[in-house]
């Protein structure tokens, strides 16, 4: 802003030789700094310095020197940095980064992101062939790093991710098996892998959860299961056994009778004696691995024989999550049997559920609606039968 000598308070502005205009301005350390980009109008710098000034009274002002680094040199440091990630998310990030954010992004400055070139960068990733869902996942890492920018480092005055549904995957809808395909599931598998698939879909166990149990977490007087560890798969590393994928995943899961009487015969006939005994394994004694899968209990053929061709193997945990919803159990019961410690996951479930519900509520409704217009037309030819009766006795007399 002028002065009354027509000097700027805040700042000044110069012309350079090319004929455009330079603003400079102090920053809060005293240090002068120079406008990111020159003006054509001595006004347009002026105002920029007004903006400025408006800025640092409000506390929202922030150093353009430090929002110089890069995208991907910062976006590197945020995932090395990140605590409590498993080597899995790990593994996730850094492919992503490396596939879908680095060649696009990587080389740009985080203060001259934003949403316009956010916006950009995820059409591109669409046009090449990348999924929706893969996408939704790039945009989702990308937001966080940002995000940690704005709140944690105050390197960027605001997120420019700021793309209305960016972030959502569309996964296709994954089946459900009745009751009766579960069952026969177990019957088409070998034997000795006829109770890994029963506590997978009625435990609503991850793989990695079920790969991990061991003799001592298996209680078959009290018919529960323990989870307190899972293996996860690292490129270049192998099986890793660790702690579950959150805090709510350590749970205890009860298991149906029927299904408790299956594993007490698998533990009996397949599993050491020793407490830290692996539950299910190969012949060998080997963990299973969820590529070999296929290989030892022919996955491909055996889910074609019951109907399921597309099963994954992961999509008994969803029918297990499925059938408990069903049974109008409690979203925080729901979360606690899942391993859950966001309701989101329960609340889809119960989505599902109780759209179920209403179509059951609008199928009766038909039904009565046609019970109601049978006994209409019942009680209306009643009443056409007894006036003719009427009729014919009056013209008798």
């Amino acid at each position: 802003m002028a002065n009354k000598e027509g000097h700027r308070r805040f700042g000044n502005v110069r012309k350079l030789p090319s004929g455009r205009y330079q603003a400079r301005y102090p920053g809060p350390d005293g240090r002068m700094r120079n406008a990111p980009e020159t003006f054509a109008r001595k006004s347009d710098a002026d105002r920029y310095l007004t903006l400025v000034e408006a800025q640092m009274a409000r506390r929202e002002w922030i150093d353009p020197e430090r929002a110089k680094v890069k995208l991907g040199d910062y976006a590197r440091r945020w995932i090395d940095q990140r605590p409590n990630l498993r080597p899995r998310t790990i593994h996730l990030y850094g492919w992503l980064l490396d596939k879908h954010i680095m060649p696009y992004l990587g080389g740009v400055e985080l203060g001259r992101l934003d949403t316009p070139m956010v916006r950009d960068w995820r059409a591109k990733l669409l046009g090449n062939g990348v999924s929706e869902t893969m996408a939704a996942k790039a945009y989702r890492l990308l937001r966080a790093v940002l995000m940690t920018a704005v709140k944690e480092d105050e390197i960027l005055s605001r997120n420019p991710c700021r793309v209305p549904g960016a972030d959502q995957e569309k996964s296709a809808e994954r089946p459900v098996l009745t009751l009766a395909q579960v069952f026969r599931l177990a019957e088409i598998v070998p034997p000795r892998y006829r109770a890994l698939v029963l506590v997978t879909a009625f435990g609503c166990l991850r793989w990695g959860e079920v790969a991990a149990l061991q003799r001592q977490d298996i209680d078959t007087a009290s018919g529960t299961i323990r989870v307190r560890q899972a293996y996860t798969e690292q490129r270049g590393i192998g099986l890793v056994l660790g702690p579950p994928k959150s805090r709510a995943s350590r749970r205890t899961v009860s298991l149906p009778p029927a299904v408790v009487d299956v594993v007490r015969d698998h533990l009996a006939a397949e599993v050491d004696d020793a407490p830290d005994a692996f539950v299910f394994t190969t012949e060998s004694g080997r963990p299973i691995w969820r590529g070999n899968l296929n290989k030892l209990i022919a996955w491909k053929a055996s889910v074609s024989r019951i109907g399921q061709p597309d099963l994954h193997f992961h999509d008994l945990r969803h029918t297990g999550n499925t059938l408990a919803a069903r049974t109008g159990a409690s979203t925080r019961d729901l979360m606690a049997r899942m391993g859950h410690e966001s309701p989101q996951a329960a609340l889809i479930y119960q989505h599902a559920t109780a759209e179920a519900d209403r179509a059951i509520a609008q199928a009766l409704h038909e039904a009565m609606r046609a019970d109601r217009k049978k006994a209409k037309k019942s009680d209306g030819h009643g009443k056409r039968k007894a006036k003719g009766k009427k009729d014919k006795e009056r013209d008798n007399k």
